[in-house]
């Protein structure tokens, strides 16, 4: 999640070649109903995947390009809740080592093979044990699958109490994928996604877009009133209003710097609440970093509101900690956790042994070198030299969550369906922006009882929050601001669902 969401369109090898699928007519193009129109075709400024099969994708971004083609057993609303999705209910047995999804009935795959309970359970199956798995660690804790078609349930034995299973199953490591697919040829997936949901892929050329025609079978059809989307690269900031001004795209993410030109243009302009928190990721099995003291210097030397004012626009907001303000797992005492001090910085770098200073590399991709250069230029004000390193986008996967080997370096972080699985990715001992793969006990300790409080508990948000301060305490990341999701679109689109987790598109209509 190295910042920058255009470096995980490299697809390496993908790259240049072109899929088409066969087509498929749309659904009730022409009609009318009193909201607008129904039907037509939606054009979508967004970054690409970096893989179509949720298993295999190696982006959080992916998450809303793929929940166009996959349904999950659940869902999140729009306050980060698990509802219901192909799952129709759910329930734990009585010490939460067990929970059973009751599936809806009639569910089929865009491949025309059924969606029930024995399909449920491979597909989950394949998550936790296929080798090539990037959910496989959300799934751990999956012992046992038991599927009944007749009663269409699925049951989940749970190796420890784990109460998240219905958040966890929201996002990517929920999206059911059609055991039929993946049993005749898994890799084929990456370019031609076979799932159930409100969209059908028909055509795919990488790193220029996607085009998908409305699956007639979704269970929530009933609230999908386009015919077909098409998926675009993220335009470049300079270009974004020109391409929704000439037609060439009807939604886009814009940054904070094109908002009064869309507006002038006459765009309308929606700033959706998210997940994303832009972080510095801190190695401390590095020097200097090794010394905590040096680590707690930079979290003090750094002027957060000033970044998030350059960075956004003004329309970040600070932040301290992974969660947005409004999220249940937001620790408000942890507002102000390490307010701008630049003389406390240099004490305390004094006190590591850094008196005249210390030199520090900064690894970065190009679409974040403004936030590295202004990083810079604040740390030289308490004596760091940064040395700034450009890698390039498509190697950031490979060199800093595989590889570990940056001491600091700028990310985002995109956000996690369940509070558990997004304190794996930021501070397990296997987590991607977790570079020195320690995590301590009392984080672990703190961890294991928000898996065992259930969701709709009273005492969840205490348990959850009083886990995000020894997190944010006793962890190296730097976080910065949360960026909400700006995104314009022509006035002939309805207003947009506003998701912290995942853009969904159910209720929109082109006019």
């Amino acid at each position: 999640m190295l910042m920058g969401r255009r470096g995980f369109l490299g697809l390496g090898a993908l790259a240049g070649s072109s899929l088409l699928l066969a087509a498929c007519g749309g659904g009730d193009s022409g009609s009318v109903s009193s909201a607008g129109k129904e039907g037509g075709t939606l054009r979508w400024g967004w970054s690409e995947v970096t893989s179509w099969d949720p298993v295999t994708s190696s982006a959080g971004w992916d998450v809303h390009a793929l929940s166009l083609a996959y349904a999950a057993l659940t869902k999140l609303d729009e306050k980060g809740n698990p509802v219901p999705a192909l799952a129709e209910s759910w329930k734990y047995n009585e010490d939460g080592t067990q929970v059973t999804f009751n599936l809806r009935a009639g569910l089929t795959f865009s491949d025309g093979t059924p969606l029930n309970a024995t399909a449920v359970s491979k597909s989950l199956a394949r998550g936790r044990d296929f080798a090539g798995s990037l959910v496989a660690a959300q799934l751990a804790n999956v012992k046992t699958l038991a599927a009944d078609d007749d009663a269409r349930t699925v049951t989940i034995g749970l190796a420890s109490v784990d109460y998240q299973i219905p958040s966890l199953l929201a996002g990517k490591t929920g999206m059911i994928v059609s055991p039929t697919a993946f049993e005749k040829d898994a890799k084929g997936l990456a370019l031609k996604p076979v799932g159930a949901g409100p969209f059908r892929l028909t055509e795919y050329v990488p790193n220029q877009s996607a085009k998908l025609v409305r699956f007639p079978e979704y269970w929530d059809k009933a609230n999908i009133h386009l015919d077909a989307f098409e998926l675009y690269p993220a335009p470049e900031a300079a270009t974004a209003v020109p391409a929704l001004q000439s037609g060439r795209l009807d939604v886009a993410q814009i940054p904070g710097s094109q908002v009064e030109a869309a507006k002038a243009a006459g765009l309308e302009v929606q700033v959706i609440p998210s997940l994303v928190t832009t972080v510095l990721d801190v190695n401390i099995t590095m020097k200097p970093f090794d010394n905590p003291k040096v680590v707690e210097a930079f979290k003090h030397a750094l002027d957060r509101k000033a970044l998030a004012d350059t960075q956004t626009f003004g329309l970040g907001v600070v932040n301290y900690q992974p969660f947005p303000p409004g999220y249940v797992g937001h620790e408000p005492s942890l507002d102000n956790a390490f307010p701008y001090d630049p003389e406390k910085a240099k004490k305390l770098l004094a006190e590591a042994g850094h008196p005249d200073g210390v030199e520090v590399p900064l690894t970065t991709t190009g679409a974040s070198s403004a936030l590295a250069e202004q990083v810079q230029a604040q740390l030289a004000k308490v004596g760091v030299k940064i040395t700034i390193e450009t890698i390039p986008a498509a190697q950031a996967t490979q060199i800093m969550y595989i590889q570990h080997s940056r001491a600091f370096a700028t990310d985002g972080f995109a956000g996690r369906d369940s509070a558990v699985q997004a304190f794996q990715v930021l501070f397990g001992d296997q987590g991607l922006m977790n570079p020195g793969r320690q995590t301590p006990p009392e984080l672990t300790a703190a961890l294991q009882k928000v898996r065992e409080t259930p969701l709709d508990d009273p005492s969840y948000p205490t348990v959850l929050r009083a886990a995000t301060k020894i997190a944010v305490e006793k962890m190296p990341n730097i976080f910065l601001f949360t960026t909400p999701r700006v995104l314009a679109r022509k006035k002939n689109v309805s207003e947009l669902g506003s998701y912290l987790a995942v853009q969904r598109f159910e209720g929109v209509r082109v006019g």
